[in-house]
């Protein structure tokens, strides 16, 4: 019971202090649970569980993405997935033609158990940066893939 009451009053300052508009301190922001390493676009994900009163907070508390920031395109991927693919759910994916619209994009299905990788490749076929998959959504593969390769 002291927790639902404690949610309440939670809700509440919240609502109060997004009615001024006011931006958070950091102690403050940490305080109500928010990490100072809180991105904006992070604040747009709470619609999607139902938490959109903790939003105008959380936007007090974010810190904005680097508009400035280039867009980096890589040459290539290359996604190795267990030969199991009912295993992993995010990279189903594969048998469809979804991969066929990322430009430079290579399936590579191995040895069985082993987690998603995910490989960028420099111009010259290097490997650039190296990222396990495992806790990644099917959306967030394909979406992560949209903004560093090239579409067909």
């Amino acid at each position: 019971m002291s927790g639902e009451v404690y949610l309440l009053w939670l809700l509440s300052l919240l609502q109060t202090l997004s009615a001024y508009g006011a931006e958070l301190s950091s102690e403050a922001c940490r305080e109500l649970g928010f990490s100072s390493n809180l991105l904006c676009s992070s604040c747009d994900l709470l619609g999607e569980f139902s938490l959109t009163k903790l939003q105008p907070v959380c936007r007090q508390c974010c810190q904005q993405e680097a508009q400035l920031e280039t867009r980096k395109l890589y040459a290539g991927a290359i996604l190795e997935v267990c030969g199991k693919l009912g295993r992993f759910p995010q990279v189903q994916f594969v048998r469809s033609e979804k991969p066929k619209m990322f430009k430079g994009l290579q399936i590579k299905q191995y040895v069985r158990g082993s987690d998603p990788i995910l490989k960028l490749l420099d111009d010259n076929g290097n490997i650039a940066e190296e990222l396990s998959i495992t806790k990644w959504n099917t959306d967030s593969v394909e979406e992560f893939l949209s903004e560093k390769l090239d579409r067909i």
